[in-house]
């Protein structure tokens, strides 16, 4: 198999990545130099693979163009239904308004309350939701409230 040559991009972030490990304590000073002088020196990615083998793989830094795409995607899959709800509802009590069948408000009573608290856990950042999406049981709540710290 043959070897891939690397460039300057590829070894400045295995020196980023030398110098993470450095402030995490898994490399001392007089190590970071000696295999900082190999990253320079490498050539192809096995090379530089066999700087980094004895180390952990980092987490991957966060992608703020990332998280703004998951944050609305999340926040359509929140008030997509409620909006889609909405339409249908205010939809069924104008055509029965418009037949002459009085004019009460009613839809409220389906999208008030569960716009109230789409709109608080939106605006705290805040699920209603346990983990993956299901709601928790009485006996999660319990436990998160009185678990030993």
């Amino acid at each position: 198999m043959v070897d891939v040559r690397i460039g300057d991009a590829e070894r400045e972030r295995a020196l980023e990545r030398l110098g993470r490990h450095v402030g995490d304590g898994r490399l001392d000073l007089a190590e970071f130099s000696t295999r900082s002088g190999q990253v320079t020196a490498a050539r192809t990615a096995s090379e530089l693979a066999a700087v980094e083998a004895d180390l952990p793989r980092l987490p991957r830094p966060a992608d703020p163009e990332r998280e703004r795409r998951v944050r609305r995607t999340v926040l359509a899959a929140t008030w997509g239904p409620w909006a889609l709800t909405a339409v249908i509802v205010v939809t069924i009590w104008a055509a029965v308004a418009l037949g002459g069948g009085g004019g009460y408000f009613w839809p409220i009573w389906v999208i008030g309350p569960w716009g109230a608290v789409l709109a608080l856990g939106t605006l705290t950042g805040r699920s209603v939701a346990g983990p993956c999406g299901r709601a928790r049981t009485g006996a999660e709540r319990v436990h998160r409230v009185h678990a030993p710290s």
